[in-house]
């Protein structure tokens, strides 16, 4: 006979009782409110990037087109062909601290041509943007990207 057959042995194990296991119950989820007409378009959260002062860019993009062997002016050349600020203006522009959001939007003149700017800037296709104000700061990125790769102006500037 084993020590687990033995009589006296099964007496001193105890087991615990079955106690039903206790469940938790799931709160009914609460509904989402039902919109009845469009936000406005000052109520949607902008990308934070509008809000990035041009100033603290510009000096990024000379700072990429130097380190390539490339100049300020090359620099300003792009910017002003595809904004319209020139010199003095863009200067101000600069000095104002205006942000990206208020630099396109008072840019005296979009070059017509920059949808002919494509390509892929941070892994996003800059001609299918949905946002105008997103698809403009990408185009520029694009530019200064084409800069710093050693572009010639003249295929840059989409001449």
């Amino acid at each position: 006979m084993s020590a687990d057959d033995h009589p006296a042995y099964m007496a001193t194990v105890k087991t615990k009782p079955k106690t039903p296991k206790t469940v938790k119950r799931a709160r009914p989820k609460k509904a989402a409110p039902v919109r009845t007409r469009q936000p406005d378009r000052d109520t949607i959260k902008k990308p934070r990037v509008f809000a990035i002062p041009f100033a603290s860019v510009y000096p990024l993009y000379l700072q990429k087109a130097e380190n390539k062997g490339r100049t300020k002016a090359e620099v300003d050349e792009i910017i002003a062909w595809l904004t319209g600020y020139r010199g003095a203006t863009l200067q101000r522009v600069i000095d104002s601290k205006a942000d990206l959001d208020t630099f396109f939007a008072r840019a005296p003149r979009m070059n017509p041509n920059a949808s002919l700017i494509t390509g892929v800037v941070c892994g996003v296709r800059v001609e299918d943007l949905a946002d105008p104000l997103m698809q403009k700061i990408r185009y520029l990125d694009k530019l200064i990207d084409e800069l710093a790769k050693g572009k010639k102006m003249a295929s840059i500037l989409r001449a």
